[in-house]
């Protein structure tokens, strides 16, 4: 399964399941474990929060020289490990 299948498929779960959402904010490495099967190695750290009609998200990329070392490679660095 792809990065962008699978963020879909946590995000629709999200959707549909209210407890599920709750654990996916509370602790998501358990809640993707338990739901997805997905380990979250060691050192990879997820924010997880949920963007309303009055809370907005602003996500800063790191810098292209700090991703040198995955130029190439087709997948998000931070995401690389778990896909």
């Amino acid at each position: 399964m792809s990065i962008d299948t699978l963020k879909v498929n946590i995000i629709k779960k999200a959707w549909e399941d209210e407890d599920f959402k709750a654990r996916l904010l509370a602790d998501p490495r358990s809640a993707l474990q338990e739901e997805f099967g997905h380990e979250i190695p060691e050192g990879i750290e997820l924010n997880v929060m949920a963007v309303t009609p009055t809370k907005y998200a602003l996500i800063i990329p790191p810098k292209p020289e700090e991703l040198d070392q995955f130029t190439g490679s087709g997948v998000q660095p931070q995401m690389a490990s778990w896909s």
